[in-house]
């Protein structure tokens, strides 16, 4: 009896990491903007560029970005590239000035951001971020790939973070199902 009870241990314990490590992969984040509060600034150097940090940083569809700054001095515009690259304040996508700034990142591709104080984007307060395609819930069914016409070798498929992830859920299962039966 003492060998059923710790089994049914293991096995709650395994469902459990299995739930919370499905639901990791699915939820939205807020991010704030540079890691901490201070970050919307002209940049002391180019290693304080806010691209630096954004370049290093996961961005998903459906995460939202933070700012945190002097709503009197300062603001966020978001822009088109070309307004982007010459720092042109004059017609933004959004405008935003209330200090606590979030914008929801609602597809992929890039997104730009500059200052709305005269000349600090200028000085290197801008940001890109390049958001990543959208998540993809697990469903446990994987759909039969598309036919493919064409002449050549055939080329075996890639891996990909989310092949592997849905290979370690379905790894994850069948070991429940074993501790289980």
């Amino acid at each position: 009896m003492a060998g059923f009870s710790r089994t049914l241990a293991s096995s709650s314990l395994v469902l459990t990491s299995l739930v919370l490590f499905s639901i990791s992969f699915c939820e939205a984040r807020d991010i704030l903007v540079g890691g901490k509060t201070d970050s919307w600034k002209i940049p002391s150097s180019q290693s304080d560029s806010l691209n630096q940090w954004a370049e290093k940083t996961r961005f998903q569809v459906g995460d939202s970005l933070v700012w945190k700054y002097d709503a009197t001095r300062d603001s966020v515009l978001q822009v088109t590239k070309e307004a982007y690259l010459s720092c042109n304040t004059s017609s933004p996508v959004a405008e935003y000035r209330d200090g606590n700034t979030k914008v929801k990142l609602n597809k992929s591709g890039p997104f730009y951001f500059i200052s709305g104080t005269k000349g600090s984007c200028e000085k290197g307060q801008k940001l890109i971020v390049v958001v990543m395609s959208s998540r993809r819930r697990y469903t446990g069914i994987s759909p039969a790939p598309a036919p493919m016409e064409f002449d050549g070798p055939a080329v075996a498929p890639t891996s990909s973070a989310a092949s592997f992830k849905a290979s370690l859920v379905l790894a994850l299962g069948g070991l429940l199902a074993w501790v289980l039966f």
